[in-house]
């Protein structure tokens, strides 16, 4: 079993009962997050990039708790460098933690960080595919729409069916609700979680017409999750 609770745009935590995962902690300066940072704890924290709004709380979380942050080589080399604990990968490479599989899948976008006035190159940005609980979940991380994603099913799933996928649909900075059907008929998971909308007006998308869509012209569940709303799978 996996408990999958969504915090505002893609900051989630997955549990198993034995171990708690944060993917892209984005707490604070969150308008939808309904608790602060300091109010979670972790094991493991896996961040997709370098940009405020998901590398986010990640350093100061694992300082506290003494959580590992995974994440592509460059952003867990910056986090070392700020006193964390870290895992450092790259794009088509897994590796086996207590709490299951990850594997880096590419993400088309950018992961520059900000500190103040100076920027600091973030590597390549990337999404995670995580077995966890028995349950196998994809993590777009912020990205545009690209053909690979069939090759998720094609080389890493081999027949079985993703569990749950978390797609953005915030446009603007990453695909739109329109092209991201696209993705779920090429990924075809049972189940999808839109994010990375509706945080800033920039984003501003209604995701119950994307769940429309979904149910139109595919076989996908597809959840609207409010923030601190939880999934068990």
């Amino acid at each position: 079993m996996l408990t999958v609770t969504f915090f505002g745009h893609a900051n989630f935590m997955l549990q198993d009962g034995d171990h708690t995962v944060l993917i892209d902690p984005f707490f604070t300066g969150n308008p939808l997050c309904p608790i602060s940072a300091d109010e979670v704890s972790a094991d493991y924290i896996l961040v997709t990039h370098g940009h405020g709004d998901h590398l986010g709380d990640a350093v100061t979380i694992a300082k506290r708790t003494g959580a590992t942050i995974v994440a592509p080589f460059e952003i867990a080399a910056y986090c070392e460098s700020k006193g964390a604990k870290a895992h450092g990968m790259h794009i088509g490479g897994k590796w086996d933690f207590p709490f299951g599989r990850v594997r880096l899948i590419p993400a088309t976008h950018g992961s520059t960080i900000f500190e103040g006035e100076t920027m600091i190159p973030g590597g390549n940005p990337c999404g995670f595919l995580l077995r966890m609980g028995g349950k196998t979940v994809y993590h777009a991380g912020d990205t545009g729409l690209f053909r690979d994603l069939e090759l998720i099913n094609m080389c890493y799933l081999k027949g079985s069916r993703l569990d749950l996928a978390l797609l953005p649909i915030g446009d603007n900075f990453v695909m739109g609700p329109d092209v991201a059907i696209y993705a779920l008929k090429w990924l075809h998971p049972h189940m999808v979680v839109p994010m990375h909308y509706n945080t800033f007006p920039v984003i501003k998308q209604d995701p119950l017409a994307f769940k429309k869509a979904a149910q139109e012209t595919t076989d996908v569940d597809c959840h609207v999750m409010e923030p601190g709303q939880k999934l068990v799978l």
